[in-house]
């Protein structure tokens, strides 16, 4: 059954019930993860990838377009049968509000088409620093995704950080036997086009799918009015009905003296069909706000004290020049004269500026601020 078609003994095993009849199909088994769930958790995936376009070209100062994803359910074979013999791996595992195994995994050169802009270098090499581009690149995209399905489940999804690695594929990390791919294609300024793929482990594709209620759909309900009947003074609701009147041609169902309701409004409008129901559109609100935890939470911070340092500057010595310092002794550093300083809070560098004098005072003038990707540069 390699074809996926029974052969004549399995279909003879079949009648006489040897076998069981439920078949498995080539493409692994979907865990539970069916149609109306494939089509809850991409729709949603789909909404956030402005976000995640967004993310990306802040981090790469280039533009970059995230396309539509597409989703499916595969085992660990087929999926390493369309990879290269090596590929970079980075898991990003979701430990609260949505848990399971998560990652990305991408080409060799399709991670150096994001290490390239984030790192400002156009001739790079798929060494640690690269790897390590591309993993904060993913752990901001994966930030904003979480962001927006904590919105939309209302709970707050966290994350492991992330862990990268340019490994041969037959070691990758899979989230299980059977798992869900999704594929963005990106359009990155001045790089191309690459291809994105991202793994959940179906845990945590079905958590999502039965919060946002696709695991349990309603079907749905019509309220259907009764078909008008001619009374010929026989009994509705309890109440005598006069025969029909005949109107220009136009017959009309017409109440009776005692008090009772038009047999128009009985069935909902004229010619037995309900009114529609129509409701108000809620817009969201767009305005943006900070809840107040989150500004007491900022506020706990407010009072805590870093050390904050500006160096001039550093140099390396042998043990046996150092032990030969004395008074008058000028030590040479590493900087030029007018160069920046630099500016540290707790020892990582954050800014670059210049040494000026105020009343008799040493200060410094902040004129740069330092990426992430300058201090992982500079690492």
């Amino acid at each position: 059954m390699s074809d996926g078609s029974l052969s004549q003994d399995e279909i003879d095993a079949l009648l006489m019930g040897d076998v069981p009849t439920e078949i498995p199909t080539a493409g692994g088994n979907d865990a539970g993860f069916g149609d109306a769930e494939k089509s809850a958790v991409l729709g949603l995936l789909g909404e956030i990838t402005g976000a995640q376009g967004s993310t990306l070209s802040g981090i790469m100062v280039k533009s970059v377009v995230v396309g539509a994803p597409q989703l499916d359910v595969l085992g660990r074979e087929a999926f390493l049968s369309s990879l290269p013999d090596e590929v970079v791996e980075i898991k990003i595992d979701f430990k609260s509000g949505l848990a399971g195994a998560h990652g990305y995994v991408l080409k060799g050169e399709d991670a150096l088409k994001i290490a390239a802009p984030m790192m400002g270098q156009d001739d790079l090499e798929l060494d640690g620093t690269a790897i390590s581009a591309v993993s904060e690149a993913m752990s901001q995209i994966v930030g904003a995704s979480v962001t927006a399905l904590g919105d939309k489940v209302g709970e707050t999804i966290l994350t492991e950080a992330p862990e990268g690695q340019n490994v041969p594929k037959a070691m990758l990390a899979l989230p299980g036997d059977d798992f869900a791919r999704v594929t963005y294609p990106l359009e990155i300024e001045g790089q191309g086009n690459l291809e994105l793929v991202e793994l959940f482990s179906l845990d945590i594709l079905n958590s999502l799918a039965s919060r946002l209620g696709a695991s349990t759909p309603a079907s749905p309900v019509m309220d259907i009015p009764a078909s008008p009947q001619p009374m010929m003074g026989g009994d509705f609701g309890g109440a005598a009905m006069a025969p029909p009147i005949n109107n220009g041609g136009m017959q009309q169902m017409m109440a009776p003296p005692q008090g009772g309701q038009p047999m128009g409004g009985m069935m909902g409008g004229f010619g037995g069909q309900a009114a529609p129901n129509v409701q108000g559109i809620q817009l969201p609100e767009l305005s943006p706000t900070i809840s107040a935890g989150e500004q007491r939470n900022i506020g706990l911070l407010m009072d805590v004290s870093m050390e904050l340092t500006v160096e001039l500057g550093r140099t390396k010595r042998k043990i046996k020049d150092i032990l030969g310092m004395g008074e008058g002794t000028i030590i040479e550093l590493d900087k030029l004269a007018g160069e920046p300083v630099d500016i540290l809070v707790n020892n990582n560098l954050i800014a670059r500026g210049e040494v000026v004098v105020i009343d008799e005072n040493f200060g410094v003038r902040v004129t740069e601020i330092v990426s992430t990707m300058d201090r992982m540069a500079e690492r």
